[in-house]
């Protein structure tokens, strides 16, 4: 199924900066919109259900938030918007979704703890006649196919998890094989923090950051490969592991996102590491901590997971489905790339 790509520009004043840092995804571009502004239909009685894997993750705060303040500004009550937490439990966001469907809401927006499960999700709540839109957590692309193939009302919104993987390898990249290789041993020494092993999202950051270096023609060398589970903490304790077994031959320490590279960051702090001196940082998600390391030189990169273009794409492509529009099947972003150029930039966007 060919997958289409939208790019929603948050601000007029940042629209030209931001415009050169947003490349083009090759054999995946083609034009897209979910804007709902001009549906003529009263939001007001509408009623909303939101599930989220778990309100505790640092970016789903971030775009939950973002998607009632947007859905509130469109017309929906807030009273109509229910949002509950899956505590990162199936069979508890199973159930939620079950006590949705018997509430009657008009539609459903669902982050699903496994992405595994969406076959179910999808034939459960189009039995039930509800639009459906999936964001973050993107299902299988034969899932996805039997949407288009049914003619039901369920998408998908996010960003390609492989362009962020490929924007942290590049940012290794465009350091040079030079200032990387501490060793001397003409390789990339790394070890990769993993997210949920179940999300989809975190295979295809693990595999496309590495992809990058290789694809340039660097060789790597995988000192260790962790499940962090997008977790502070226990990627700080994998970190640390990973830096008292390999000590100085850890060169770069890739993350799936910021939650975990700034656990990562305090591992290699504690090691007595200086990070872009002697050992690098790459995460994803450029939450204002972690853009505040960048700025500072104590992260090097970040991968901005655009939380504003997801959620209102997401809040539009509900709108569409209840005025009887109708939406394409995937309704994708772009990530950013974000480095001490332009961390700055985006900090200023996103607090």
């Amino acid at each position: 199924m060919k997958k289409k790509v939208l790019s929603i520009l948050l601000a007029g004043a940042m629209a030209l900066s931001l415009t050169a840092a947003l490349p083009v995804m090759a054999e995946e571009e083609t034009e897209a919109t979910t804007e709902a502004a001009a549906v003529d239909i009263d939001l007001s009685d509408k009623k909303v259900g939101v599930c989220i894997y778990q309100f505790s993750d640092n970016f789903m705060t971030l775009f939950r938030e973002e998607l009632v303040s947007y859905m509130v500004e469109l017309g929906f009550s807030e009273d109509n918007i229910t949002l509950a937490d899956g505590a990162n439990d199936q069979a508890t966001q199973s159930q939620q979704i079950d006590n949705f469907i018997a509430d009657g809401v008009d539609v459903l927006i669902i982050n699903p703890v496994n992405s595994s499960s969406a076959q179910t999700i999808t034939d459960k709540v189009v039995e039930a006649g509800i639009p459906l839109v999936y964001i973050n957590r993107e299902p299988e692309a034969d899932e996805e196919a039997r949407w288009e193939e049914n003619g039901w009302d369920v998408t998908y919104v996010g960003c390609d998890a492989r362009q962020s993987g490929t924007y942290q390898g590049e940012i290794v990249v465009d350091l040079g094989l030079d200032a990387v290789d501490f060793n001397g041993n003409g390789a990339i020494d790394y070890v990769m923090i993993e997210g949920d092993p179940e999300n989809v999202d975190a295979e295809y950051r693990t595999e496309y950051s590495i992809a990058a270096l290789t694809d340039a023609g660097l060789e790597v060398n995988c000192l260790d490969d962790q499940v962090g589970n997008w977790d502070q903490v226990t990627a700080q304790q994998l970190v640390a592991n990973s830096l008292s077994q390999y000590g100085s031959d850890v060169e770069v320490v890739f993350c799936n996102n910021d939650a975990m590279a700034l656990g990562a960051l305090q591992a290699i702090e504690a090691a007595g590491r200086v990070v872009n001196e002697d050992i690098y940082l790459l995460g994803v998600d450029a939450l204002s901590e972690a853009l505040e390391d960048v700025i500072a030189g104590t992260m090097t990169g970040t991968v901005f997971n655009d939380h504003f273009s997801q959620s209102h794409s997401a809040a539009d492509a509900a709108v569409n489905y209840l005025a009887g529009v109708g939406n394409d099947y995937y309704i994708g972003c772009d990530y950013v790339k974000v480095t001490t150029e332009n961390a700055q930039e985006i900090l200023d966007m996103v607090s």
